[in-house]
């Protein structure tokens, strides 16, 4: 496919977006009043020039945090324009920054909506997270003679396959409108270069994801936290999880509660339109158990704390003794597992790690993470670690050394921005 079939796809299919668009502003407020965003309509002023970032979602915004913060403090006469494609992404932005940078969706990638959000803010640079790869923004943001960098890229075996067998010559037309890939290891750039990147397109800079900033403010929070829920109560937090996945999570705290009988679990699922579904099971399995929103603090019958709030999980995380991080016990590929690792916490996920295989890999040769097969091992794991607790501590402080040894991304990238806005 290349990129003019994709766009007459793309209007094929826009009528079915537009009633999607409109469905979901009927159940959410996160979408009511903003489907114009999907379009090039941004409801902001531009009065400085431009660096515009594309953060895509939850993860990808609180990986690009830092390197946001180091701009707007080097930056101070340019406007951050940040955009998401989704409202959970757009919270974390707005949480993160207020009225520091400027946010909207990034429009549909369609040729006249994204050329009238180019035209509106005239970027001096681009900056897009991961692999958030879209021909005609690419195509157009070459066309302006955009500096655009693919920061933090990574490039799963199964995601390059899938690319080179349905989409080659497409993939290869938006690599070469790149100025630059930043690749997370060497084994993502090489996939880049496999899919039609030109090699002196790319660098290796690690991932930004080990630049995670661990405030005093937030160690204060978790502190205070942890005071208040479970000052004397072993904690495990089981951060991101899925459907078919919570429940086995559930089972895996009804059975360590015999051992343990007051281990208390936080459980925060991935998507905040299943925080009822999972408070629900919650009840159906007969829990004890409190919403984080209803501000209560758990009492010592309580069983388990539902994470039903936005953008807690790096403090949730902070008040554990041990992680478990999903979409790994499901064919997900699984969630960053480093930030429970910068906390030094010992970490544990399912088997599908896909989305993350080079840093669960080097983490496993760390012995910070340990990968399980089941729920069955998964509770036999959890529970060896809170029957060993100097296993627990050793796991935890390997893992925070191992993030801190893989620092200094965040520097890189910034030389990157310097230079290409020297020449702007």
């Amino acid at each position: 496919m290349n990129r003019i079939l994709y766009t007459l796809f793309f209007y094929l299919v826009t009528p079915l977006i537009l009633v999607y668009l409109g469905y979901r502003a009927f159940r959410s407020s996160d979408y009511r009043g903003r489907i114009g965003e999907r379009f090039g309509l941004i409801n902001f002023d531009i009065t400085k020039p431009v660096i515009l970032i594309h953060s895509v979602s939850v993860g990808e915004t609180i990986a690009a945090t830092p390197l946001i913060k180091k701009l707007l403090s080097k930056y101070p006469d340019h406007q951050l324009v940040v955009t998401t494609s989704t409202p959970t992404g757009s919270v974390t932005v707005k949480k993160a920054f207020g009225d520091a940078v400027s946010h909207c969706y990034l429009p549909l990638d369609l040729p006249d909506s994204m050329q009238r959000f180019l035209t509106k803010l005239k970027p001096q640079l681009c900056i897009i997270m991961e692999t958030e790869l879209w021909p005609n923004m690419l195509h157009q943001l070459r066309q302006a003679e955009v500096p655009t960098l693919l920061a933090n890229a990574r490039m799963s075996a199964k995601s390059a396959t899938g690319y080179q067998s349905k989409a080659a010559p497409l993939m290869q037309e938006m690599l070469s409108n790149l100025t630059q890939v930043s690749a997370q290891f060497e084994s993502d750039g090489q996939r880049f270069v496999e899919l039609g990147l030109a090699s002196e397109k790319l660098t290796i800079s690690g991932s930004i994801k080990f630049d995670l900033l661990i405030s005093p403010q937030l160690i204060a929070q978790q502190t205070e936290l942890k005071h208040q829920w479970a000052p004397h109560r072993p904690v495990w937090v089981a951060g991101s999880t899925h459907p078919d996945e919570d429940q086995q999570v559930l089972q895996t705290h009804q059975q360590l509660l015999q051992q343990h009988p007051d281990l208390l679990l936080i459980i925060v699922p991935r998507h905040p339109e299943r925080f009822e579904g999972v408070a629900q099971l919650c009840h159906s399995m007969a829990f004890e158990f409190i919403k984080r929103s209803s501000g209560q603090a758990p009492e010592s019958t309580t069983q388990v704390v539902v994470g039903d709030t936005m953008g807690e999980l790096l403090l949730m995380c902070g008040i554990a003794d041990v992680a478990f991080i999903g979409g790994s016990l499901i064919e997900r590929g699984g969630h960053n597992p480093l930030e429970p690792a910068a906390l030094g916490k010992p970490v544990v996920m399912g088997q599908h790690v896909f989305n993350f295989s080079d840093i669960c890999d080097k983490l496993i040769a760390a012995n910070g993470l340990t990968l399980v097969n089941d729920q069955a091992q998964l509770t036999q794991h959890v529970l060896g670690l809170f029957d060993d607790r100097t296993t627990m501590l050793t796991m935890g402080h390997n893992g925070q050394q191992f993030v801190k040894s893989n620092q200094g991304t965040i520097n890189r990238l910034l030389d990157w921005v310097e230079n290409h806005l020297s020449c702007a």
